[in-house]
């Protein structure tokens, strides 16, 4: 039989022993390099790291395999350890703060950029731009602010308003599809019908688009952002790409981004050759994008892409999210859905059509869903570059090291709200202090979401029109544990079964719901 050493010359064995002591001394060298990270960052508390290299990296992924919050642990450690803490990830540093002074710090100040570990991660998915340079990711501010103007004229007040038909028109489309299954039996995911009218508002008002998800969600286009939606919760592993059956999956992930960026191209396009020949053209996002071309310097299409694919991204899912979990928690606050639908009542009344004026007026429902969004904020933290050396909370945080802000931590601690996990809209009433740096769920300051008062006026206007038709029963076996897919969601996807709402309101569009919310 043929050994191994014949196998192999004889001059690779010779070199072989070489290689094992480069390898060595490279690992030796590394291992240095962490010791000497560890000693600049050790003074700041933290939890005892499982691993020298690891970290605290061994802690996140045994949470992960069973299936449980990481933010949960980051809520215990500020328990634990105060409002400023310190993890450990291989040579890399990041510091966990809480304290309202903090969240006012960084996140009011132009002067912090959005760290570019973790944003710069979204730039490209597997091998494929994903967010590139759009509006959510890019962290130079000024280059951030440059798209900010632009875009900010199809968010002022003039423009939600004229957005309202539309608003209407799909929720309206959402309640047909509810009341047909509405016999009080059949088990509805009403996670999944509230991404179907999120994603086609999305797409009508910013760009035109009839995705018609409502009826068919297995279309191309919602399928490709439902897809595109998993890299972003595979980018936390990078080496998921390489387990055996998930070559599939990224291969598809892959190719639903460059379909998304391809559709977006065409719709740019299209657009565009409507503003040259002098077409009529709706004043939405790709409208404002796109006149920012003659004030604005040379086109980049593929920032606009970028763009075209932040405003899905993020326009329709974190919204659904919010609705979704404002309807769990309704599910058990019988006391807290009366009250609402009440209201409801006194300002909506019968009427088809909610109008902007009435969205002012539903002021208990805006404490609901801001009470929601402080339990469940969709996009639960934030992160921001520390370039210089600070003393924030009497610890001293070196330069160059990456900051973490947490909604989801600071709106569950009994230091800023008494008992935290207990849901009582009244925290936001008129009469009720406002929260100090401690609420942040569309962030705070320059970087704020563009995007929170169309939020809401959308929310409103589904959710309005959801308690005026509608009774809804969680069905059996629903619970309230929370995914975290890149924003956080109801795991069980809030499966309920509905039934069409006994009230004194007449829903056939008679004259009493004008007469309700115009005070007569």
């Amino acid at each position: 039989m043929t050994s191994m050493m014949e196998l192999v010359p004889g001059g690779c064995w010779g070199l072989l022993p070489i290689l094992l002591s480069f390898l060595l001394l490279v690992f030796g060298l590394y291992c240095a390099y962490v010791h000497l990270i560890h000693l600049r960052y050790d003074y700041i508390p933290a939890p005892p790291r499982p691993s020298f290299l690891l970290g605290h990296l061994p802690i996140f992924w045994k949470a992960s395999s069973k299936k449980e919050l990481v933010h949960d642990i980051f809520l215990e450690w500020a328990k634990e350890y105060g409002p400023v803490v310190r993890l450990n990830a291989f040579h890399r540093i990041s510091i966990f703060l809480t304290s309202p002074e903090a969240v006012k710090e960084f996140l009011m100040s132009p002067q912090y950029q959005k760290d570019p570990r973790v944003y710069g991660q979204l730039h490209s998915l597997f091998g494929e731009r994903f967010l590139g340079k759009g509006i959510i990711t890019i962290q130079e501010h000024e280059r951030w602010h440059k798209q900010r103007k632009i875009m900010d004229p199809a968010f002022s007040r003039s423009y939600l308003v004229g957005m309202m038909g539309t608003f209407n028109e799909k929720a309206e489309q959402l309640m047909e599809i509810l009341e047909e299954k509405a016999d009080g039996k059949m088990e509805v995911s009403l996670l999944n019908m509230m991404n179907r009218v999120t994603l086609d508002i999305i797409a009508k008002v910013a760009f035109g688009m009839e995705t018609n998800t409502l009826h068919d969600d297995q279309t191309p286009f919602p399928h490709a952002v439902t897809t595109a939606m998993k890299g972003v919760s595979m980018i936390r592993n990078p080496m998921l790409k390489f387990l055996p059956g998930k070559r599939k999956v990224v291969d598809e992930i892959r190719s639903s981004i460059r379909f998304l960026r391809q559709t977006g191209k065409e719709c740019i396009e299209r657009r565009r050759e409507a503003i040259q020949n002098n077409e009529e053209i709706p004043p939405d996002i790709l409208t404002q994008i796109l006149k920012g071309e003659a004030t604005e310097g040379p086109r980049d299409d593929e920032t606009m892409v970028d763009n075209f694919i932040s405003f899905f991204i993020a326009g329709h899912e974190t919204t659904a999210n919010q609705l979704a979990f404002t309807i769990l928690e309704l599910s058990r606050h019988p006391e807290i859905l009366e009250k609402l639908q009440a209201e409801v009542d006194e300002v909506v009344g019968s009427k088809r059509d909610i109008e902007y004026e009435d969205l002012g007026k539903l002021q208990y429902l805006s404490q609901v869903f801001k009470e929601a969004l402080r339990l469940y904020p969709p996009g639960p933290g934030t992160s921001r570059w520390l370039d210089k050396e600070l003393v924030v909370d009497g610890i001293r945080l070196p330069a160059h090291t990456s900051i973490f802000l947490s909604s989801y931590t600071t709106g569950r601690l009994e230091t800023n709200f008494k008992d935290p996990l207990v849901f009582n809209p009244d925290r936001f009433s008129p009469e009720a202090p406002k929260p100090y740096f401690t609420y942040f769920p569309f962030s705070l300051g320059p970087r704020s979401c563009i995007g929170q008062n169309f939020a809401q006026m959308e929310s409103k206007v589904v959710m309005a029109k959801f308690l005026q038709r509608l009774e809804f029963q969680l069905a059996p076996g629903q619970n309230f544990t929370i995914l975290d897919t890149g924003s956080l969601r109801p795991k069980d996807g809030v499966f309920c079964t509905l039934t069409p709402r006994k009230s004194h309101c007449d829903f056939s569009g008679g004259i009493g719901g004008n007469m309700i919310s115009e005070g007569l």
